[in-house]
This record gives structure tokens, C-alpha cells and sequence, in this order.
């Protein structure tokens, strides 16, 4: 579609020369003569892509109607028209954030190459606000928050049923947003308009369940002095939402089974059917399969349930919406007036290092202890509970050999984990040492003998290791490098207030290799595996020093997991055979340092 350009001035001539120097070029061409009739015409009008102003005119200036369009459509460029005498205005009208400005007399070819330039940023404007929209709606369904594949699929799946009348079941461990789920299924269905009813499964006995699914009548049993109506009939027109249906007795599962095919429920004590519409969604964090095969569920029940199968991912396999789920909860339980407090390094690092059993819930409960413990602007390892400031080592992990508890320089574990398993590399204890100071470097000759892990038991490399350990398939070396890189980075950045030449100079890397560097991730955040790695590495330390001391951790981490094979343990970081000999050679004295270790 053709451009369309909305030219105010109060001198009827500039309005027709321009409007017909404009139109001749292709564009559609509006005009006003003033700012006020320039505002109406443009907030009537949603398809005006450019506006050229004078700087000067009755019943509202220029810089009047910029900062009412910046304010309505910020994406729409404002070029304004000045004479010489107000330049000065026509200056600072740029830095409210005015496109450009032109002094009249202008010339044409002038004219009509800044009107271009201006409906190019508009067009790229418009673009990415519509792509935002997008990914907002893509992100998100409902009440929920994840940009991880499995949200994006759970959202996938959610849009396909929830415009339908399909029963549906929602599987997932306590703490994942069940009801959340069933909520965003019912307000984004042709039901948004009835009643979402909820009733706990497992929270009432028997009978009281039966009374409050399907109501009473009077006298039904002691107690019953007027009739009740059930969560059935409230429901009538909506959505009935069941939590922990694998809670119910089998008395009463067949009761429900019942209404769910007659679609009609009785009271309890007799009397009338009554007739109900609603769409049942289910939730349980049992395997109801295994509860059926065990005879403690009934399968007909079952399967009138299980229509469609919605299951919800743990919070320790979607750990990339860590950041979108930290930063909702710090805003939601953000003290009213107090500024926006914010996770310190070392915090997220024990966030991403903690499994999450009790999952999304748990989160909201550790954020919302931070924010109270915490006294200053972030929220730190000390405001955290025990058991995620002070992780268990994970299942099947070795831990430090009495050795290296007692002080001993290696932190090998006697009995290597099998290779390609995910067991994590040793994490010895006791004190972090100072950062070490040797030369070594990126394409150096490697770290010297008594610099790097291998000469301490608690270098935060083993720590880096065993918390994300390589996988075939999910984390090689080059992969880990290139991760711990952009987060070393990016907290640089952070720290030099965006200077990259104080960044470069705290990480001891020359400035033009720095910015070298910078380049291939300064145009986005750091992933939570980049900002996960870095947090283990001391601040102040060398970039150098840092990979290095990282790699040679994974390669001995590797290199004992598959028990002395090169082979197999060039497979386990991802590297080609010839490569991991090249690794080894470049830390003299490792492959000699393995070898005397077993």
C-alpha cells in the first residue's frame, strides 16, 4: 500500500507546493493548518505513516503535535520545517525525538531523500512492533509465562483445544499450574462468559465431596436443613474444574462418570434430575494409568477424562523461562512505591543450580522471601532458603574423595562416573582460593603447572563442571566455551556501565579483541546457560584464565568419565578425535597429570 503522508503548515502554499512534489512521487498526501486540525486528522487516521511539520503555527506548534504522535504512535517519524531563525527549536525538537528537520527555503531532491529515509525507519517501526505482538501472543496464553519449547508447544496444543468442548485431562507434578492451565482454557473458550468452577478433590472426605459436586436436598442427611446446590449446577454454562481427580473414591467416580455421559446430575437425598452443560477439565499429578492398573481408578472414568491429554513440563526441564518467571514475581510482589529489586549474580546462579521440586510455586515463595529479607537493591544468596542456597549434589554425583577433604591437590573422584552419563564433574569443598594470576590465555600456551583446578581442590571450575556437565547431543565444549564467553561478557558490560574499553581492561583483553568479541553477542541477552556459567567465575579474573581454567576442568572431567579413552571422550564434548588431542597438547603436563592419576 501506498505511503501516507500528513503535511501541516499554516501557509496554504507550502501545503500545496509540497502536497504536489510529494503526490509525484507516489506518495497519498494529507494536510492540515495547524497543530490541533493536525492531531484529529492523525489520531482518526491509522494508516498515517509520516508526519512533516512546520515549527511554528497557531493553535498548536510543531513540538506541541511531535510529542502528542510520539506519544500515540511512537513508531511514526516527525519531520519538522523551520526557518532560519529557529533553528535552535528545530534542534531540540530532535532530541524529543523528532526524525529530522529541514530549514526552509529547502531543497526538493533534499525534501524527498529525507522523506524516504523516514519511511523506512516507519516501515521498520511498524514491522517490529507487529512481529512484538506476535511473539507477546506466541509467548503467552493466558495467565501463563514461558518463551521455553515446551511452553511453546504446551501453547501449540492449548490454542488447538481450548475453542472446543473436549474434555480435558492436565498431568503434571504439584506446583507446575494446573489450575492456571484449566483457567486459560476456560477464558479462551466459547465458555469465557459462564462460571469457571473449582472444586479440591482431595481436600473433602467422601461424602462431603458427593454433597458438594452435586448439591443436597433437604433432610438428605443430619445437618441438611435446606437444599444445596453442587459445584455441578454452579457450573452450568462453563467450566468445572476438578484438581487431584485421582483423590476421588470409586463411590463417587462412578457417580461422575455418570453425569459426565448423561449430562445430568442428581442430588444427593433424591429427587429430580437436573440437567447440566458443562466442559469437565481434569487435573491430577498421579499417573491415573498406573492407578487404573492398580484397580483404584476406573478406566471407563478414565478415558471419558483423558479426551485430550495436556501435560504440564516441570520447572527444572523449562529452566530457560527462568528469567521471564523471576522477573513476573518480582514485579508482582514488589512493595508499592519501592523500587524494583533485582537477583544478584551469585542468587541466580543457585536458582539455576536448584532443582525446584516444588516448581513454579516454589519459585514464587523464594522470590517473595527475597524481596522480604533482602535489605538492599538485589536480592542475595543469604535472603535465599537453605536448600537452594545450599544445594545436595545431584543424584549419582561423586562427591570429593577423602583426599581432597583433607586438603590433598587431587580432586578426582576414585571411582569415574560411566562416559556420555550426566553424572557431574567432582565439586570439592572447602574455601575458594584468590583468583590465579598466571599468564595464560586464549591461544596462550595454557595455564602453568599449580595455577589451575588441578592445583586446587575448590577452583570454581569443577563447581562450572558439575553443574552443567556435557551431554552428547545437549552441551559440548565448543558449545560450553562459547556459553561462558558471552556470559564472562555481558557481566563485564554490567560492571563497566556499557564502556567497552573499561571492560576490556578489567578482563585483561586487548580492546580491539574485546570488541571483536563483543560483537557477536551484544545484540541480545545472555542465554541462561551463558549467565549460569559465569556466575561460578570469580570477578576480576582474566578472560583468558577463565576459559582456560574452564576447559581444562572438562577435559579431565571427560577424560576420566570414559576412563582414560581419548576417543570416547573427545565423543562425550563433541569434538572430533584429532581436536581433542590438540585440546590436550595445549595444557602441558595435563595428558602426564591424567595419567599418573589412573
Amino acid at each position: 500500500m501506498t505511503d501516507k503522508i500528513l503535511i501541516v503548515d499554516d501557509e496554504p502554499n507550502y501545503q500545496l507546493v509540497i502536497g504536489e512534489m510529494l503526490e509525484a512521487e507516489g506518495y497519498r498526501v494529507l494536510t492540515a493548518g495547524s497543530g490541533d486540525e493536525a492531531f484529529r486528522i492523525f489520531a482518526g487516521d491509522p494508516e498515517v505513516d509520516l508526519v512533516l511539520t512546520d515549527m511554528t503555527m497557531p493553535n498548536g506548534s510543531g513540538i506541541e503535535l511531535l510529542d502528542k504522535v510520539r506519544g500515540m504512535r511512537p513508531e511514526v517519524p516527525v519531520i519538522m520545517l523551520t526557518a532560519h531563525g529557529t533553528v535552535e527549536l528545530a534542534v531540540r525538537s530532535m532530541k524529543q525525538g523528532a526524525f529530522d528537520y529541514l530549514t526552509k527555503p529547502y531543497k526538493n531532491d533534499e525534501l524527498t531523500r529525507t522523506v524516504a529515509k523516514a519511511l523506512e525507519l516507519s516501515h521498520l517501526g511498524r514491522q517490529n512492533k507487529e512481529l512484538k505482538e506476535a511473539l507477546e501472543r506466541r509467548h503467552s496464553f493466558g495467565s501463563l509465562i514461558g518463551k521455553s519449547k515446551p511452553m511453546l508447544e504446551l501453547y501449540t496444543l492449548l490454542e488447538k483445544v481450548a475453542p472446543t468442548r473436549t474434555n480435558i485431562l492436565i498431568t503434571g507434578e504439584s506446583g507446575t499450574g494446573k489450575e492456571l492451565v484449566a483457567r486459560a482454557v476456560h477464558y479462551n473458550s466459547t465458555r469465557r462468559d459462564g462460571p469457571f468452577v473449582a472444586v479440591n478433590c482431595s481436600a473433602l472426605a467422601a461424602g462431603v465431596l458427593e454433597s458438594e459436586l452435586f448439591g443436597h436436598e433437604k433432610g438428605a442427611f443430619t445437618g441438611a436443613g435446606q437444599a444445596r446446590t453442587g459445584r455441578f449446577e454452579m457450573a452450568h454454562g462453563g467450566t468445572l474444574f476438578l484438581d487431584e481427580v485421582g483423590e476421588m473414591g470409586q463411590d463417587i467416580q462412578v457417580k461422575l462418570l455418570r453425569s459426565i455421559q448423561e449430562r445430568y446430575i442428581e442430588r444427593v437425598g433424591g429427587g429430580s434430575q437436573v440437567k447440566v452443560d458443562v466442559r469437565i477439565v481434569a487435573a491430577t499429578n498421579r499417573d491415573l494409568r498406573e492407578e487404573v492398573a492398580a484397580g483404584r481408578f476406573r478406566e471407563d472414568l478414565y478415558y471419558r477424562l483423558n479426551v485430550v491429554h495436556v501435560p504440564l513440563p516441570p520447572l527444572r526441564d523449562r529452566m530457560d523461562d527462568l528469567p521471564l518467571l523471576t522477573a513476573h514475581f518480582l514485579s508482582k510482589h514488589a512493595q508499592e512505591g519501592a523500587p524494583l529489586r533485582r537477583l544478584h549474580q551469585d542468587t541466580l546462579r543457585l536458582m539455576y543450580a536448584h532443582r525446584w521440586p516444588g516448581n513454579v510455586r516454589e519459585l514464587e515463595n523464594v522470590i517473595e522471601r527475597g524481596l522480604v529479607l533482602s535489605a538492599g537493591d538485589f536480592i542475595m544468596p543469604g535472603d535465599l532458603p537453605p536448600e537452594v542456597k545450599n544445594p545436595a549434589p545431584a543424584v549419582g554425583a561423586p562427591g570429593p574423595p577423602p583426599r581432597a577433604a583433607a586438603g590433598a591437590a587431587n580432586p578426582a573422584p576414585e571411582g569415574p562416573p560411566p562416559c556420555g552419563g550426566t553424572d557431574a564433574a567432582p565439586a570439592p569443598s572447602g574455601p575458594r582460593p584468590a583468583p590465579p594470576g598466571g599468564p595464560g590465555g586464549e591461544g596462550g600456551p595454557g595455564l602453568p603447572e599449580g595455577s589451575g583446578p588441578r592445583s586446587d581442590p575448590g577452583h570454581w571450575a569443577w563447581r562450572a563442571v558439575a553443574a552443567y556437565p556435557p551431554e552428547p547431543g545437549r552441551l559440548s565444549l565448543p558449545d560450553a566455551l562459547l556459553a561462558i564467553e558471552e556470559g564472562i561478557l555481558h557481566r563485564a558490560m554490567d560492571t563497566a556501565d556499557g564502556i567497552q574499553a573499561r571492560a576490556a581492561d578489567a578482563l585483561g583483553v586487548k580492546r580491539n579483541v574485546f570488541k571483536y568479541k563483543w560483537d557477536r553477542f551484544a545484540s541480545g541477552t545472555p542465554s541462561p546457560l551463558a549467565a549460569g556459567l559465569a556466575g561460578f567465575v570469580p570477578e576480576g579474573e582474566r578472560l583468558g584464565d577463565s576459559l582456560d581454567a574452564y576447559q581444562e576442568a572438562m577435559l579431565v572431567h571427560a577424560y576420566r568419565a570414559c576412563d582414560g579413552s581419548q576417543a570416547r571422550a573427545a565423543e562425550l564434548l563433541g569434538l572430533r578425535r584429532n581436536h581433542m588431542q590438540y585440546k590436550l597438547k595445549r595444557f602441558p603436563g595435563l595428558v602426564r597429570w591424567l595419567e599418573t592419576r589412573g
